[in-house]
């Protein structure tokens, strides 16, 4: 069975395009394969910044063939009454590109309707390869595209197209650029071009004469194996940085980590300045020594062969040199200035138009973390309003106005450096922290909270402005600042409210005009939050129909939510789970239809002098009984015992629907029933909501 290489070159794609990038050509091309009946080996694809490559493996000559019945109109509308075939049956024909005299008739279960029997597929590969290539390579997505050549799409301009089956060339054209058995290098390496007499010569052309490594495993490795003996030579080992061996790997069709160095005497600048020069700004690696101390070196990977002369090495330096001696202009500027300089500034500095300045935000952190304080007794009051009060004056130091990655990480040295004490500066620097949903929490009380305060007061502005996130678009990364809330909460045990916190947050807006109603944005942030809580929940491996029963019964005190969580889910892993969700379903059925859907005011609790037989009584009983420690439990959080009461009272509710008329002729008798059940409705509903679980 022959094999079929499709490689789109283009010029150099952004790094961060190119993992989601290979996936989806894989699918995309996996998927168009199986709809065209195409069977196949394997499909697999690779990337570097100038190629996208496919390779499908004992690809079959021809598609898939098969007997199909395709039914058209009914008898009665396709013929007359003659037998003839009307328009409609003539119509029916025509699309299916059949004379009239092959359709058949067919019983259904609905009746009597026209049909064809047709054989579909069958047709050569090598006539279906052509649009299923130009539709594979259409459907790839792109965060940003280019638009070129008649208004054509894609991420990067397209440059050539190698698209071979065995030893045939596939025709088809994309854009301006017309497919062939031609590839290209790299561009210093290897250029070519190069002829590919058969797909499988395409890995030994590409690695051996164009000079580039396809697999980005393979370049990352390169690059972080080649680093670490570079930094073995001078003692040194390379500071760990996934995510920028990632990048580069992406950036260099032939990785040459290559050993560089700078003046001793910018190691007076913080560690966080340097590391920032040298990994965000030069996509170099830092080096420090077995004590974790910053070396005057780093490695730089270049997407070539290092020189023997040493002129790339040379030219890094330079690049950096210059990064470095602003970085010391920008450190010794600050040194000079003072906070009361900087908090005056952000009087000037707008947060969003509407909603004032970050000088008006800064004041009310300092108020919304004194609300947290007061509520949870966790901090320090008055450090951690100290901090929410400073931690935006970096953003008017000239550090963070040249590296805006380092806003908060700045203000956090520079509370220190001006004598703050060590858990307001700590709290400056990590407040902007979790950064995403890998990024680490504060590590101290007083940072989360100015954390939790900050992202709050983002949420609440954002919702009340109408500034919602909608499909994929978020750019105020509303998503990401409610996943850190949770997290935090979480993570330090907060026991806080949240509505409760958002609405002192919108209260602690003055003068705001909001252009949507108080009640209606807190309203949709709840929503927005239970669906954070859901992806959150479900990422950590929660079933669905578990966090929906929890999410449904209350989720204001969101580490409590999640410990009723962890309740139901042990309780899920017992056999006799499925039963306590069909009883407590019936109990919730029968109130919902009895009070809910029929509009009925419901008691909250029952009379036991009015229970007359045997199995009311009994549960009257029972629930007196695992009553006697139920809020105790409650108050001590112990969900699993309180599950497991659940459980034990189970088998009496059982007894009582299975003997007991409900709704029977006495209303008296008959409201007391439902008064009763009502009352195990709303103790089990604290706990979770079993109407939202399917078993």
């Amino acid at each position: 069975m022959p094999d079929f290489v499709l490689e789109i070159g283009f010029e150099e794609m952004p790094a961060r395009f190119l993992k989601h990038l290979t996936m989806d050509f894989k699918q995309t091309l996996g998927r168009e394969l199986e709809n065209h009946m195409l069977d196949y080996g394997e499909v697999r694809t690779w990337s570097t910044p100038r190629r996208l490559c496919a390779y499908v493996s004992s690809l079959s000559d021809v598609q898939t063939s098969k007997e199909e019945i395709i039914t058209g109109p009914p008898v009665a509308v396709g013929l007359d009454k003659e037998g003839g075939y009307t328009r409609a049956g003539q119509g029916f024909a025509r699309s299916q590109e059949v004379d009239v005299q092959e359709l058949m008739i067919k019983e259904t279960e609905k009746g009597r309707y026209l049909a064809v029997q047709k054989t579909i597929g069958g047709a050569q590969t090598l006539k279906i390869l052509p649009q299923l290539c130009t539709k594979s390579v259409n459907s790839l997505g792109f965060p940003k595209k280019m638009r070129w050549w008649d208004r054509f799409t894609f991420g990067r301009p397209i440059r050539w197209i190698l698209a071979k089956m065995d030893e045939q060339v596939i025709d088809f054209q994309i854009a301006d650029v017309k497919s062939s058995d031609v590839t290209y290098g790299h561009r210093v390496l290897g250029p070519g071009p190069f002829k590919v007499n058969h797909p499988r010569d395409y890995f030994r052309i590409i690695r051996e004469s164009a000079g580039v490594i396809l697999d980005f495993q393979e370049r990352k490795d390169i690059i972080t194996r080649e680093a670490s003996n570079l930094a073995r030579e001078i003692r040194g080992k390379v500071v760990e940085n996934e995510k920028l061996a990632g990048e580069n790997a992406n950036l260099a069709e032939f990785p040459g980590p290559v050993l560089g160095g700078f003046d001793p005497g910018y190691l007076e600048l913080p560690r966080e300045v340097l590391l920032t020069s040298m990994e965000s700004h030069q996509k170099s690696f830092g080096v420090v020594d077995d004590e974790d101390r910053l070396l005057p070196n780093f490695v730089a990977v270049i997407n070539n062969m290092p020189d023997s002369r040493g002129l790339i090495r040379k030219g890094w330096e330079r690049v950096l040199k210059a990064r470095l001696e602003d970085a010391r202009f920008f450190w010794n500027s600050d040194k000079a200035a003072s906070f009361d300089v900087w908090m005056q500034k952000l009087e000037k500095v707008v947060f969003m138009a509407p909603l004032g300045s970050m000088g008006e935000k800064s004041r009310r952190l300092e108020r919304i973390c004194g609300f947290l304080c007061d509520r949870l007794q966790s901090a320090d009051k008055k450090d951690v309003q100290k901090a929410a009060l400073i931690c935006k004056a970096d953003l008017v130091s000239e550090m963070v106005g040249e590296f805006a990655d380092l806003q908060g990480i700045m203000g956090g040295i520079y509370a220190s450096h001006a004598g703050y004490n060590d858990n307001v500066a700590r709290a400056v620097y990590e407040h902007y922290l979790p950064l995403g949903p890998d990024s680490d929490t504060p590590s101290t009380p007083e940072g989360a909270l100015v954390s939790l305060a900050d992202k709050i007061d983002n949420l609440v502005g954002c919702f009340g402005l109408d500034m919602l996130p909608t499909g994929a678009a978020d750019p105020y990364a509303l998503r990401r600042q409610a996943l850190g809330v949770i997290r935090i909460i979480i993570n330090h045990g907060l026991r806080v409210n949240i509505e409760e916190l958002i609405s002192f947050t919108a209260k602690s807006y003055s003068g705001a005009t909001w252009k949507q109603d108080p009640q209606q944005a807190l309203e949709k942030i709840l929503h927005f939050f239970a669906a954070r809580l859901k992806a959150y929940w479900q990422g950590q491996g929660f079933q669905g129909k578990l966090v929906d029963a929890v999410l449904q019964s209350g989720f204001s005190d969101i580490y409590a939510a999640q410990g009723r969580l962890d309740a139901i889910r042990e309780f899920s892993l017992d056999k006799k789970f499925e039963a306590a969700v069909l009883t407590y379903k019936r109990v919730d059925n029968i109130i919902r239809k009895q009070a809910g859907d029929a509009g009925v005011s419901l008691k909250q609790d029952y009379d036991p002098g009015l229970l007359q037989e045997g199995p009311e009584i009994k549960l009257d009983q029972a629930i007196r009984e695992i009553m006697t420690d139920w809020d105790n439990l409650w108050q001590n959080e112990d969900f699993t015992s309180l599950f497991k009461k659940l459980d034990a009272l189970r088998p009496s509710v059982d007894a009582f629907f299975d003997h007991v008329m409900v709704m029977c002729e006495d209303e008296q008798l008959r409201q007391n029933r439902l008064g009763l059940l009502n009352f195990l409705s709303l103790k089990f509903k604290k706990l979770a909501d079993f109407s939202a679980l399917q078993v």
